[in-house]
């Protein structure tokens, strides 16, 4: 839901009525920022309640709200969801704290919206019927910059599955942010119904399910089996590769000419690499190539940090080839003076 918000009203709008910060708090106390008012984060109870009464447009009704609510998320699952009428009358039936959070928002103009709608929404909204399935669909949608992998669907746009994310990372367990952040290290948002996603953007995204919480709200098996995976596998945040083997894949000569092959999705810290390999093993050689054929992206600093270097060899009276067979460097022109020859293949290169 804060992502549908997001890409509803944009950051500026949901930031003004919700914050971004931690609580230390359960997830269903008050939680607010003292001099606004704002829940602390959109993943407690006095945030998400917030959240629901942002998404859609300013002046959707109630069944608009439901609607957006009800198609945004059957696209996050992959399918179309639908609500547990039983369980949406039983909690109704015992909502007051809720209802009391809401009308506390109003009391800063929070919420302006009908509280009592904006409640027996966000209700409906927890009561939705989904399974372990969709909640991994739902998850690795996340992971794949808002991009469902099952359907195709960009439910929304990848600024805004950075946002959620990194809320995930500092707010999605509730008062237990930092103990899941040091043993887990996977982003992550449980429920007290005992559902539990994690996301790692570009890698993985996991669903548990298992009833019986914590005295945080959290999912024990949940939070036992994240352990066993994050462990098992390595997915902890911080647990990765060296630069150096995780973007230069091979530098040496051939034919004479000196070829830096690359690999993987390159950001700044792998073109930094890549200077300095260029910078530190370039010297006999009148040609340099650097293949780009594995690599799968660069992102825009990477981009710059190649075109400048390809520019640099040409300037110093290197004749500059780049190797580039699927397009992955848009527009490999260095600027400045500098020249780079684009071929499809190291055979392509005369010796």
């Amino acid at each position: 839901m804060y992502a549908l918000a997001l890409a509803d009203r944009g950051f500026d709008d949901v930031l003004f009525k919700v914050d971004v910060e931690p609580s230390g708090e359960a997830f269903n106390e008050l939680s607010l920022e003292g001099n606004t008012g704002r829940p602390r984060n959109p993943m407690i109870n006095a945030g998400a309640i917030t959240i629901h009464s942002l998404v859609g447009k300013p002046d959707s009704t109630p069944e608009e709200r439901f609607e957006r609510m009800m198609s945004g998320l059957s696209a996050f699952a992959g399918r179309r969801l639908e609500v547990d009428e039983a369980v949406y009358t039983s909690e109704m039936d015992h909502a007051y704290r809720n209802i009391a959070i809401a009308y506390m928002r109003r009391s800063y103009d929070i919420v302006q919206e009908n509280l009592i709608a904006v409640v027996e929404g966000y209700t409906k909204q927890c009561a939705l019927l989904v399974s372990a399935r969709d909640l991994a669909v739902m998850a690795v949608t996340l992971a794949n910059q808002g991009l469902n992998p099952v359907t195709g669907e960009q439910v929304v746009p990848p600024e805004v599955i950075r946002q959620v994310v990194t809320v995930m990372s500092t707010c999605g367990m509730y008062d237990s942010a930092g103990d899941w952040a040091t043993q887990v290290g996977i982003p992550a948002k449980s429920g007290v119904a005992g559902g539990l996603i994690g996301v790692l953007p570009g890698q993985v995204g996991l669903a548990t399910f298992s009833p019986r919480l914590d005295a945080h709200g959290n999912s024990v098996r949940g939070i036992a089996l994240f352990e066993r995976i994050s462990e098992d596998m390595d997915l902890h945040l911080m647990e990765m590769p060296p630069v150096s083997q995780a973007v230069v894949r091979s530098n040496r000569v051939t034919g004479g000419i000196r070829v830096v092959e690359l690999q993987g999705d390159i950001r700044f810290a792998g073109a930094e690499r890549l200077i300095h390999e260029i910078v530190s093993t370039v010297a006999e050689e009148p040609s340099v190539a650097i293949d780009v054929s594995r690599v799968h992206s660069l992102n825009p600093v990477a981009y710059r940090m190649l075109r400048g270097v390809i520019r640099r060899l040409s300037l110093n009276g290197y004749t500059a080839y780049l190797i580039d067979p699927e397009d992955v460097v848009p527009n490999p022109d260095p600027g400045g003076g500098g020249h780079v020859t684009v071929v499809r293949s190291l055979n392509e290169i005369p010796v």
